[in-house]
């Protein structure tokens, strides 16, 4: 089974060559000012089957606010700012994302979602946060994108400097499927189309794994079977504390 999933895979590697040499000489950024709209229209499905889950993760923001002040919340990855409609009203939000062409859709979402405070979008990698001042906020919020980081581990120790003592690290993420598993074939057959359609992003991430190496006070962490694309059916949800 193993052998042939590898045969496959290469085979497809072989198939996307042009679309690598395309992204190592450039003819593919355009797709960094596309690609914000793709996500913008596809969060609209995402939230409505997965409002469920993200309704009972968000309700734990209550446990982290601070005894005086507004809650404030660091949104890695922030895209065009689905999980806003989540939100307690008055919470404080700092925007963080590594493509410019996000903010057009991102002011959409703050415009339907006034009942929060947005103090800053930066453009900035996940693995290097320094305009953000340690021990500075009291939750990182992340959402599909630790599966496209260069760096998960550097991620997860930026978001930990910024934490306050007490904060957390919420996430929602797709992630790799049991090896057993038909999902788990695919997973890494079409990985190397996967990559180029959804931007860097991989299917084949063991995302848990980092998280319960790096380092946080506690851990609440589920694997469910989202009812998503089989692709990405393998999901993670969760917090850590620092």
């Amino acid at each position: 089974m193993r052998l042939f999933m590898n045969a496959c895979a290469l085979l497809v590697k072989v198939l996307t060559l042009p679309l690598h040499i395309a992204e190592v000489i450039g003819l593919l950024s355009f797709y960094k000012r596309v690609f914000p709209l793709i996500v913008y229209k596809i969060s609209f499905s995402y939230n409505d089957k997965m409002n469920d889950n993200k309704r009972e993760l968000f309700r734990n923001l209550d446990k982290f606010f601070p005894p005086k002040g507004s809650l404030r919340i660091l949104e890695l990855g922030c895209g065009s700012g689905a999980n806003f409609e989540h939100y307690p009203t008055g919470c404080r939000i700092t925007c963080i994302d590594p493509n410019p062409h996000f903010q057009k859709y991102l002011e959409k979402s703050m415009a339907k979602n006034d009942h929060l405070v947005y103090d800053n979008f930066i453009v900035a990698w996940g693995e290097n946060l320094k305009a953000v001042e340690d021990n500075s906020m009291d939750v990182v919020v992340c959402t599909l994108v630790l599966c496209s980081v260069q760096d998960t581990q550097k991620v997860l120790q930026e978001a930990k400097r910024v934490l306050k003592p007490g904060g957390a690290f919420f996430f929602i993420e797709h992630v790799v499927s049991d090896p057993s598993s038909w999902i788990y074939f695919f997973q890494h057959v079409l990985q190397p189309f996967w990559y180029y359609f959804g931007d860097g992003c991989e299917t084949t991430r063991a995302t848990w794994k980092q998280l319960e190496a790096a380092g946080f006070s506690d851990l609440q962490l589920r694997h469910i079977q989202a009812p998503l694309f089989f692709m990405i059916k393998p999901h993670i949800v969760g917090y850590a504390v620092k």
